[in-house]
């Protein structure tokens, strides 16, 4: 396997303060937001981002955390016992703008089962995407609205996201098969 870093601690900041920027732009400031952190990558950015928007805005606006194992459409193929992980949501998403939160968007299944898994939780005015890796090669038609970086890849090729949080550094790496 060859890694190749496509971006570091900086950019990945620097990124999330835009990212910021755009979401406040579109909703004209914070009122009536809440970020959703998909299980696990998706966590720790959504609070990255609250902490942007409470910087911006003095505004903590709140996090959630997105459990989507059971609403997977593969979940079959991967174990017969899925191992299903808190979800939090702090109150009602009724009549409020969800920001769904994700490091890499690939097939768009991920974000297929978070929506059904948020949709439990009420009836949102309007849920947008944001994921911090666009790699392409979508099987459902799902956008995000805010991208941090395009990446083209090959179908074989893997975009790992590393965080502080978990990891204990921030990178973007690109893995390609040895030819």
């Amino acid at each position: 396997m060859i890694e190749r870093e496509l971006a570091g601690e900086k950019e990945i900041e620097r990124t999330l303060r835009r990212l910021t920027h755009e979401i406040l732009e579109r909703y004209g400031g914070a009122r009536d937001l809440i970020l959703v952190g998909i299980r696990t990558g998706g966590v720790p950015l959504a609070r990255r981002l609250q902490r942007l928007i409470e910087e911006q805005e003095g505004i903590k606006i709140p996090v959630g955390t997105l459990d989507i194992s059971l609403y997977r459409d593969d979940w079959s193929r991967i174990s017969f016992h899925p191992e299903v992980k808190a979800t939090e949501i702090p109150g009602s998403i009724d009549d409020l703008n969800v920001i769904l939160v994700d490091d890499v968007i690939y097939t768009g299944r991920t974000v297929r089962a978070a929506l059904d898994a948020l949709m439990d939780f009420g009836r949102p005015r309007r849920v947008d995407l944001a994921v911090l890796v666009d790699r392409g090669h979508r099987e459902l038609p799902i956008q995000p609205n805010y991208v941090g970086f395009q990446v083209p890849t090959r179908p074989e090729e893997h975009v790992k996201v590393l965080l502080r949080e978990i990891d204990g550094r921030d990178a973007i790496l690109l893995q390609s098969p040895l030819k």
